[in-house]
């Protein structure tokens, strides 16, 4: 499957402009996993794009991404992403086992706390945003309170990666995409 493919289903099934950023954001982190790794950048970028990619027509813990799974599969997206897809999901009783199953679980959840600092930076920019910044709000439980932090650092450890590292790795990614994302800011 393509890039363009996936891309083309996302913006069938998605609407909302901030759950698209959302997925731009975990496909660039993927890339630069992947790059990282030397593994299938195309593939994991694609897994990144469709992780969400039903959430607005199944927005539950129960729906999402299990009643994603037969469209993505009509759709002939590859079993491998099918299965990372699914394994994202604590709730489906998928073990992650590979490494882009497990890139996929670390870079979801961490996107969402970058953005939101980037936005309540005076410079509204990921551009000058460094992982000390995320540090200083990552105590602060009703900052982004819907970045799990605990799924987060669970995330990192079972990618095997040191947390604060891995947050300045998706600081670095996302930045390559920043104006997509509306997050260059005030910055010249």
């Amino acid at each position: 499957m393509t890039r363009a493919e996936a891309l083309a289903i996302v913006h069938e099934y998605v609407k909302n402009d901030n759950l698209i950023k959302h997925m731009l954001s975990v496909e660039a982190a993927m890339v630069f996993y992947a790059e990282k790794f030397g593994e299938d950048v195309e593939k994991w970028a694609v897994t990144g794009l469709l992780h969400d990619f039903d959430w607005e027509i199944h927005p539950t813990i129960e729906g999402h991404p299990l009643a994603g799974e037969p469209i993505l599969r009509e759709r002939g997206v590859p079993e491998d992403v099918i299965r990372a897809v699914m394994a994202h999901a604590d709730h489906t009783g998928v073990p992650r086992q590979t490494r882009m199953e497990k890139a996929l679980y670390a870079c979801d959840e961490v996107t969402g706390l970058v953005t939101a600092v980037a936005y309540v930076r005076p410079s509204r920019s990921l551009l000058d945003l460094e992982p000390s910044s995320v540090k200083k709000k990552w105590k602060d439980k009703g900052f982004a309170a819907g970045a799990n932090r605990a799924e987060i650092e669970k995330a990192a450890a079972e990618f095997d990666i040191e947390l604060w590292e891995h947050v300045g790795n998706v600081i670095t990614a996302m930045r390559r995409i920043a104006p997509e994302l509306g997050l260059v800011g005030n910055i010249s």
